[in-house]
């Protein structure tokens, strides 16, 4: 539905391109998030798809056509994109009703006057604000002008939506509300969607695949769980959650010399010269006592500190290497600050890491 080849953006002026030759399809009916963090080329890369950036050169198609291309010149305007757009900025007309606000689109589309209403009231109902079609926009909350905009999108009935980090101005609770049913709806009406953040939890919750972005170019691609559980590069393990890096010394089969000691691992590409392992801090498994049986991986530290939060402590401990790490423990065994305690890093969630690999 979406497809980017080779696509390079230099602002006029700037030294360094924002966008370096980065290609992505986008299959009808995905989710595809692009995150990274402030400056990495996201935004850019949305706008230019869609028609508010012009690329220097690479390619961009939206269905069946050709909406820019660097080599032949074709450049097609914005409006003339099988698109809509959601904001961060809602963009809702003060001075307009709800109704006026999503009918806004259609009504510059010169439709007819009866199937104006028609969509509206349908585009309305989806976004659960039928019942305030006739109020004024400045009568709404943040989360319900938001909806305006999404729906002010639906009405459109294009083929591919952009959304633009359009959450962000939300207060927190709001925010993981309006993700769920923003996920929920995009699915129900089968629209493609190409989605802007920096929020590594969002892009979690909301995506079928994540291209994440890093000095302009795609550092990993893949779903939710790989890119989280299994990711392959340095960046992607310590932006998309926390972890813990070990710096790899030598490498012999699926065992490792680290900075922390031998370790061995079962990841996929073992044998391979990776320069890091990392795991996640909840993976990570503490015990009072060491096991009778020879465990592989696990080490002896002292408690640092032990804090509580809810769901889960917040552990660091120091292993007799020097090196403290951070873990996430369950929130009912009681540990204490100075005692000795034993870490277990499990072979099968450790992650091979190397600085750069080309994203799928």
């Amino acid at each position: 539905m979406v497809e980017l080849k080779d696509l390079w953006l230099t602002y006029p002026g700037a030294t360094q391109p924002s966008v370096r030759g980065v290609s992505l399809r986008v299959e009808p009916g995905e989710f595809v998030t692009l995150l990274g963090p402030s400056g990495c080329g996201k935004t850019s890369t949305l706008r230019s798809v869609a028609g508010l950036e012009s690329p220097s050169s690479g390619s961009i198609s939206i269905g069946d056509n050709e909406v820019f291309n660097g080599s032949s010149g074709v450049e097609v305007r914005t409006h003339m994109r099988d698109i809509s757009m959601v904001f961060q900025s809602y963009a809702v007309w003060p001075h307009m009703t709800v109704s006026g606000n999503v009918a806004f689109p259609l009504e510059v589309a010169q439709l007819p006057t009866a199937e104006v209403r028609q969509r509206v009231a349908e585009a309305l109902q989806m976004v659960g604000l039928d019942s305030f079609a006739d109020r004024s926009a400045t009568q709404l909350s943040g989360g319900q002008q938001q909806r305006v905009a999404i729906a002010r999108a639906l009405v459109r009935r294009s083929a591919v939506m952009l959304l633009d980090e359009p959450l962000s101005n939300l207060d927190a609770k709001l925010r993981e509300q309006m993700r769920l049913e923003l996920r929920q709806l995009l699915k129900t009406v089968g629209l493609t969607a190409v989605y802007v953040t920096h929020d590594q939890e969002e892009a979690l919750m909301l995506s079928d695949r994540i291209a994440l972005m890093n000095a302009g170019k795609f550092v990993e691609i893949g779903t939710p769980v790989d890119l989280y559980l299994r990711p392959r590069t340095l960046f992607g393990a310590t932006f998309l959650g926390a972890a813990e890096i070990f710096k790899v010394v030598r490498t012999s089969g699926t065992a490792v010399e680290t900075d922390i000691g031998v370790l061995q691992v079962q990841v996929d590409d073992a044998g391979t010269d990776f320069e890091h392992v990392g795991i996640r801090p909840e993976a990570i498994r503490v015990t009072q006592h060491a096991s009778p049986h020879q465990i592989p991986n696990q080490l002896p530290g002292t408690l640092v500190s032990a804090v509580f939060s809810g769901r889960q402590q917040q552990l660091i401990v120091q292993l007799r290497s020097g090196r403290s790490i951070h873990v996430l423990a369950d929130a009912t065994t009681n540990f204490a600050a100075g005692q000795t305690v034993y870490v277990e890093l499990p072979a099968e969630r450790l992650m091979g890491l190397q600085k750069e690999v080309s994203p799928d």
